[in-house]
């Protein structure tokens, strides 16, 4: 594990690769990776309530969740409004913020090959990371389901209201100077400019090469 705690943030609208550019940072500087959208399915199993994985939610819903991992100095994609963030800030002291932007026609395609296997949160993509069958999770053989946020016609409104909710929670972080921004449309190419930030922070456990 890392010798230094760092607690880091990254935002993104969905489809954005926040998922993937987290768990390659848990990785490779020894932290914790956490997924509200984990949390929350979690959370519904243990028949905490119901919530929408894809949806921005509550700040009293997110918290009871997140505020022990958060104090141990784990990172996560969260928060996604602005009420979330000022609710974090009470918690505890962000290290830093970073910001995936990437194009509207790239997310646009993501979202729409995307399908998902509910129970463990797989995600899948039908262009560049396919399942092994056709409409079955690799590891379950159960079936595969697309997100009524993922089809076609819902994807503009659902990247609208990101857009919406994420302006006030990038701004602040902005005004504090600890957000980064990346801009791209491929985590491999986005992933060492990350890979060289964080490593002006914290000791990395991997090389570049290794992760």
């Amino acid at each position: 594990m890392a010798s230094k705690l760092l607690r880091a943030v990254v935002l993104g609208p969905p489809g954005s690769g926040k998922g993937t550019v987290c768990e390659r940072i848990a990785r490779s500087f020894g932290l914790q990776h956490l997924s509200s959208g984990q949390f929350l399915r979690e959370n519904l199993r243990g028949g905490g309530g119901e919530y929408s994985v894809g949806g921005f939610g509550s700040v009293a819903a997110f918290l009871p969740l997140m505020t022990a991992p958060f104090s141990r100095g784990a990172h996560a994609g969260f928060p996604r409004t602005l009420g979330q963030a000022e609710a974090l800030d009470r918690i505890c002291e962000l290290d830093l913020v970073i910001s995936l932007n990437i194009p509207f026609e790239t997310l646009k395609d993501r979202l729409s090959a995307r399908w998902v296997h509910p129970a463990s949160g797989r995600v899948y993509n039908m262009d560049f990371n396919p399942p092994h069958v056709q409409g079955v999770d690799d590891l379950t053989g159960e079936p595969l389901v697309q997100s009524e946020d993922d089809r076609p016609e819902a994807v503009a409104a659902r990247l609208r209201k990101y857009k919406d909710a994420a302006k006030p929670v990038i701004e602040l972080y902005k005004s504090r100077g600890i957000l980064h921004s990346f801009s791209g449309t491929e985590t491999n190419k986005i992933w060492p400019y990350v890979y060289t930030l964080l490593s002006s922070k914290i000791p990395p456990v991997l090389s570049d090469e290794e992760n």
